[in-house]
């Protein structure tokens, strides 16, 4: 038997002009959203909030902050925060139990009647809402932020039971992923993640996107007698800083670097530890998190933003430094080639390689000119992952799975950005087609 061509699985979308903007009402779904402190919430707060500022009534679900169920407003956004638990894992992730999440959003849902479901996640609370969108036929749009990675280190998953653990999680996600009517990743790498776990239905590549005047507005006050590097993040496991802090050892001592650590996490206590053993804890801050005109002042001083992460779908940190015009040096790894051009606006390294990694800082830190160079092309290649477009992508992404229109278009800014630098032949073979 033979089978039609399969669809390509790497489209990016973007607004058609013409398409119709009557005001919807969104739910959006999340198992984190501020005051935590990391990529998904700052995702979901931005979205809820962009598209609340273009005229549409939005309301986030997601777990409450103290345990007991409050409805709030959050800049125009309705918050509703269901039940919630401690966990012994985190201490600032909070357990939503589905059954409960399930009796409490019945009769919201009911009383909302939203045009589209956005979740953010497949876990409690967005496990509860893909059931009950699917049950009552409300169109459901299931966005991916998740890789086993990022929670192994928390739930303390052995390392022997870890591929299993991968397996089972990802094909956990695609079951329930694939009840959506649209699903979507940050880049085309993280779409092909989906693919090659199993996912067997077109994904849209639409970028997280992010407010890129806000970091360039920001004065650099920077210290000429002093080289900063500078990580922001959580401080767990698959961030790996711990590859930071070894290379700056490796680094000419006449170039004076210090590294700049933003962010808090499980591994903090040991990265202080590895400092003082490495004897360069005199040239290591760990600020923990910071207010957000500090964060901007972060990037703004820095010299050269350094992300050595292996599993970054997008990794709005890297997006951030380049908004502020920094060149990066990350790990060959996940999504981070997609934001690192190896000698245009920064350098990879292949992950665990901390010799490489410290030539790469060195190379950028030694050349003041290229530095500059590097951090110009950095805002260049960023400046099509404005929030905006974002914005209005997942607009029309809305409208589609409502049924409303078929006018997603290619992106081909985007997507052109997106696969730079792919071999030619291949590049071809990435042709853009809508399913059936």
């Amino acid at each position: 038997m033979t089978r039609s061509p399969a669809p390509d699985r790497h489209q990016s979308w973007t607004h058609d002009p013409s398409e119709p903007r009557r005001s919807l009402r969104v739910v959006i779904g999340t198992e984190t959203f501020p005051p935590d402190i990391n990529g998904a919430s700052h995702f979901a707060y931005r979205l809820a909030r962009g598209l609340v500022a273009r005229g549409h009534q939005v309301h986030v679900i997601a777990p409450a902050v103290q345990g007991t169920p409050v409805t709030e407003d959050m800049d125009g956004v309705t918050v509703h925060r269901m039940r919630s638990y401690r966990t012994p894992f985190h201490a600032n992730f909070r357990l939503a139990t589905p059954w409960q999440s399930t009796r409490a959003l019945r009769p919201l849902l009911a009383e909302l009647e939203p045009d589209v479901i956005h979740v953010q996640s497949h876990f409690l609370i967005t496990r509860s809402l893909i059931g009950l969108a699917v049950g009552q036929g409300i169109p459901l749009v299931a966005t991916n932020h998740f890789m086993p990675e990022n929670l192994f280190d928390h739930v303390r998953v052995p390392s022997w039971l870890r591929r299993w653990a991968a397996r089972l999680a990802w094909w956990d996600l695609i079951r329930l992923f694939s009840k959506a009517r649209m699903i979507t990743a940050p880049t085309p790498r993280a779409v092909q993640l989906l693919i090659d776990s199993g996912l067997a239905r077109p994904a849209l590549a639409i970028s997280c996107g992010l407010d890129i005047e806000r970091y360039q507005r920001r004065k650099a006050a920077t210290d000429p007698a002093v080289r900063t590097v500078l990580f922001v993040g959580r401080l767990d496991e698959e961030k790996r800083v711990h590859e930071l802090l070894k290379a700056l050892p490796l680094i000419p001592a006449k170039l004076n670097v210090h590294a700049d650590i933003v962010g808090d996490g499980s591994r903090r206590a040991a990265l202080e530890e590895l400092a003082d053993r490495l004897g360069v804890r005199d040239r290591v801050r760990f600020r923990g998190f910071v207010p957000e005109d500090e964060l901007l002042d972060a990037y703004a001083g820095c010299d050269v933003f350094c992300m050595p992460c292996i599993a970054e779908l997008q990794s709005l940190a890297t997006m951030e430094a380049m908004a502020a015009g920094k060149p990066v040096v990350a790990a060959d790894a996940m999504a981070l080639p997609h934001l690192a051009r190896p000698g245009r606006n920064g350098w990879l390294y292949p992950p665990g390689n901390v010799p490489v990694l410290a030539a790469r800082l060195t190379q950028v830190l030694s050349d003041d000119a290229a530095r500059a160079r590097m951090g110009q092309e950095s805002r260049e290649i960023i400046s099509v992952h404005g929030v905006d477009r974002t914005l209005a992508t997942f607009e029309s992404v809305y409208r589609d799975a409502m049924g409303e229109s078929r006018r997603l278009s290619p992106s081909t800014p985007d997507a052109a950005d997106e696969h730079a630098g792919e071999p030619e032949g291949q590049a071809k073979r990435r042709v853009r087609q809508r399913s059936a």
